[in-house]
């Protein structure tokens, strides 16, 4: 007998998020820890009518290969996993891990070379491609597990409770909560369609940047679980400024602590952090990666607190973050690259404020219109 929790999240991912319908491909893919989520979504994919199609990691894999590959195996690309990318309708991404820091002793120029690759730029392209022009479903969710809840500081069952009510899970009518989330923030995202100047201020920032002529997207559970976001993209050569990011930086399970950036016509000219400052310097030799792809602000206040799992904190009520590298096509950007890669900082600290075309539109945490 499969879990309660986990049915009723994946009748909430496969009905609500991805809304598969009958005949459509959907490949699940995540680590073998998630074995009950596996089957709950592969029970609703089913009655649905949907095709599933079974994605599983072993845990340890990735490890030895980056151990044991040559470069030209680490950098090459399954044609399978291409043509899965390039042919599914939909792709459930389980977001579960056995160990956070697996990646915490190889060699950051590695990954880099890795996540830089053409074969990876290409397989990001195609990929944010077709989630922006709704060609594919995406969804990443939540499997609860000790190493998220480890890295969360909580116990596992305080884990399950943290994301029962950042899905909204804990409500009778999850469907409805997230709907009314995308009523809130459509308004939002109207509100904003005809702005040119988006100015952020707060603590060791003054960031501006041109979104003109770009869309503003409101997220509200169909690409992630959880959810609640609006964002932009940015003008790629107009962002100017500085930001210190006031939460650390996760990649690839390694933390980057204080990351301060300073741009200029749109590219980071100088960089540093209080831990991790040379593996971040490594990342922005990563294409594009010295550009922002995403500006994004936080509405989701059911989530209370930082847990190192950027699936949850980038969506927290009074943060922004923004994401490096490859940007979203939905929304107009044309920056491409290897890497999509979320920083998130606090809005709440007193003084803090985000004014579009020199109107305040949030401050403090807060919206203002």
């Amino acid at each position: 007998m499969i879990n309660p929790f986990y049915e009723k999240l994946a009748k909430l991912a496969v009905n609500y998020s991805v809304n598969i319908k009958k005949g459509e491909r959907v490949s699940i893919n995540g680590y073998t820890l998630a074995k009950e989520l596996f089957q709950a979504l592969y029970i609703e994919i089913i009655k649905a009518g949907g095709y599933p199609f079974l994605d599983v990691r072993i845990e340890g894999i990735q490890e030895l290969k980056l151990k044991y590959a040559s470069e030209e195996q680490l950098v090459y690309v399954d044609p399978i996993f291409k043509s899965i990318v390039q042919e599914f309708d939909s792709h459930i991404e389980i977001s579960g891990d056995y160990n956070t820091r697996k990646m915490s002793m190889v060699d950051p120029k590695l990954l880099g070379k890795v996540q830089g690759s053409p074969a990876n730029r290409e397989l990001w392209g195609i990929l944010m491609k077709r989630i922006g022009t709704k060609d594919l479903k995406y969804l990443a969710l939540p499997f609860p597990c000790n190493a998220f809840a480890q890295e969360a500081n909580v116990d596992l069952s305080s884990y399950f409770d943290f994301i029962e009510k950042a899905l909204f899970l804990d409500k009778e009518d999850p469907v409805k909560e997230w709907l009314e989330m995308d009523k809130r923030q459509d308004k939002i995202c109207k509100h904003l369609k005809d702005t040119e100047k988006i100015q952020v201020i707060g603590e060791d920032t003054d960031l501006r940047m041109s979104v003109k002529g770009r869309l503003w997207i409101n997220e509200c559970g169909h690409l992630n679980l959880p959810d609640g976001e609006v964002l932009t993209a940015p003008v790629e050569d107009s962002v100017n400024g500085h930001i210190r990011f006031t939460y650390p930086g996760i990649f690839q399970g390694k933390e980057i602590q204080n990351i301060y950036l300073e741009f200029k016509e749109g590219k980071v000219i100088k960089s540093s952090a209080e831990k991790g400052g040379e593996f971040l310097k490594e990342i922005l030799k990563i294409e594009n990666a010295n550009i922002i792809g995403e500006f994004a602000i936080g509405t989701n206040y059911g989530i209370t607190r930082f847990t190192k799992n950027m699936l949850f904190d980038e969506k927290m009520g009074g943060t922004i973050h923004c994401a490096l590298g490859s940007g979203i096509e939905e929304a107009g950007s044309k920056n491409k690259s290897g890497i999509h890669w979320d920083i998130l900082k606090d809005m709440t600290v007193p003084g803090s404020k985000i004014l579009a075309d020199d109107k305040i539109i949030y401050e403090d945490g807060k919206w203002k219109i």
